[in-house]
């Protein structure tokens, strides 16, 4: 690898150790946005968050799972990079670089977490003066360990080759309460190490926002020629992991909503195992809007007709809980084990009968 005249001389010296890095340019547009953290992390205090320790509003996740908002850590191990190009991303994809991480390249997992808590504590510390800030929820958002841990900011954290290491350690701490993992499965055999590390997050979310290998191609946008193959067989293998399953559709009006769409939908669904089904709108934010228009925002209403029709096509899912705030609709498997609410790491403690709420 070439040398680079880059100012910071750590990273100066990841780049000239060969070790998978932001490059400068990235790392000045990254930093506008996120606190990074090391090489290649990223940690971001979202919108929610923010809105909720000044009493407002808190994340759907709140009242879907019970997380705590206000103790949420949302990062991301691979933050510029990813093996897809979504229309919808709000994320500023057009800075990715679409790359794999070798083992020897990446950093830490325990320096990683060291690094977030850090850069985490930088981004809350303002807030401390803004008399509309509940003083209670502050001091507990920026004091405590977060107690919720969303691995899902930027990018695609299945890239990251460390990623069981990295659960493992957060499990470890006796104040993380819930880690949810959100991957795009398109790297079916990462997620499946995570199982037989028994790595596996409280919640796994795959995303799954288009119905049929064309639209994929020319909405999602993967690297891989066979993207969409990538996709089912990860989708295929849900049934065989002990986590709570999550599958997240996007709903974009006047591009995945039609009849058609609901019924290729409801064929796949049908054919695979998880305990959520949560239907989103597309938010109109970011770098989406060169993409796309705000006449693909859903309303709320439109998204519950779409979760109504495609209920009336699957043979284990009703719908279960919505959030007007999000425009997100819930629907649960009437076989699932689990309970809505979420008291400790492991899936298993909120399997119905065993868990202590």
């Amino acid at each position: 690898m070439a040398k680079i005249n880059i100012k910071n001389d750590r990273l100066i010296e990841a780049y000239n150790q060969g070790k998978i890095s932001f490059n400068p340019e990235q790392r000045d547009k990254w930093a506008k946005i996120y606190g990074i953290v090391g090489n290649h992390s990223a940690v971001h205090i979202c919108s929610w968050t923010k809105t909720n320790i000044k009493n407002g509003p808190a994340c759907y996740k709140r009242k879907f799972y019970g997380i705590d908002t206000h103790r949420c850590a949302e990062i991301s191990p691979a933050a510029a990079w990813c093996h897809e190009a979504c229309i919808f991303c709000w994320r500023p994809m057009e800075w990715y670089s679409r790359v794999t991480m070798d083992y020897d390249e990446v950093d830490d997992p325990k320096d990683i977490i060291t690094g977030v808590i850090e850069q985490r504590k930088k981004l809350l510390v303002g807030f401390g003066g803004n008399p509309k800030v509940n003083k209670r929820m502050f001091k507990e958002a920026y004091e405590k360990w977060p107690s919720h841990w969303a691995i899902s900011l930027s990018g695609e954290p299945t890239i990251y080759p460390r990623l069981a290491e990295l659960i493992l350690k957060l499990r470890e701490h006796p104040e993380t309460r819930s880690i949810f993992l959100v991957s795009n499965g398109q790297e079916p055999d990462r997620i499946w190490e995570l199982k037989q590390k028994d790595a596996l997050p409280t919640q796994l979310y795959i995303s799954f926002s288009t119905p049929n290998p064309e639209m994929f191609k020319r909405v999602i946008r993967s690297v891989y020629r066979d993207g969409w193959e990538r996709l089912m067989k990860t989708l295929n293998m849900l049934k065989d992991l002990n986590c709570r399953r999550v599958i997240r559709i996007t709903l974009m009006k006047g591009i995945n909503d039609d009849d058609q769409s609901i019924e290729q939908f409801a064929n796949i669904l049908n054919n695979i195992v998880v305990d959520y089904i949560e239907i989103k709108s597309y938010s109109y934010l970011g770098q989406s809007r060169k993409r796309l228009s705000y006449e693909n925002v859903a309303s709320h209403d439109h998204v519950k007709n779409f979760a109504e029709r495609l209920q009336a096509r699957l043979k284990d899912y009703k719908i279960h809980n919505e959030d007007k705030n999000s425009l997100i609709v819930l629907l649960k498997n009437v076989n699932s084990q689990y309970l809505d609410f979420i008291p400790g790491p492991k899936a298993e403690q909120s399997l119905n009968g065993d868990a202590r709420i």
